[in-house]
């Protein structure tokens, strides 16, 4: 099997940042289990289990793909903890495959991006 490299690239490289300097003040304070900590261990454990298998998540329908408005191939969507989700693409060589991932966003955001609205 090709090793599998994850990279967080855009949007999911700031969002991801922005979290971890979150749970940096947390820890400072003496704060040891938040709700960012753990959707930060939640990112973490996806990760490794994406390098496992790159095909994990759920494959986004290809008419989805478009209506996103991300110029990708494939999509993949994990669950996170607190109904948060990563959206990752898989782009493969002949040496390896690379998996970027594109997003990390709340539930609300997701339902937008794909057009699904409340019953």
């Amino acid at each position: 099997m090709k090793p599998v490299k994850v990279q967080l690239i855009g949007a999911a490289a700031e969002e991801f940042e922005i979290l971890n300097k979150a749970i940096g003040e947390e820890q400072a304070r003496g704060i040891a289990n938040s709700e960012r900590q753990q959707l930060m261990k939640s990112i973490k454990q996806k990760t490794e289990l994406i390098k496992a298998n790159p095909q994990y998540g759920d494959s986004v329908p290809k008419i989805l793909i478009k209506r996103s408005g991300y110029d990708v191939d494939n999509l993949w969507v994990v669950d996170l903890v607190g109904y948060w989700r990563m959206l990752y693409t898989l782009k493969g060589g002949s040496i390896d495959i690379l998996c970027f991932v594109l997003e990390i966003i709340d539930h609300k955001r997701y339902d937008k991006i794909f057009g699904y609205r409340k019953k």
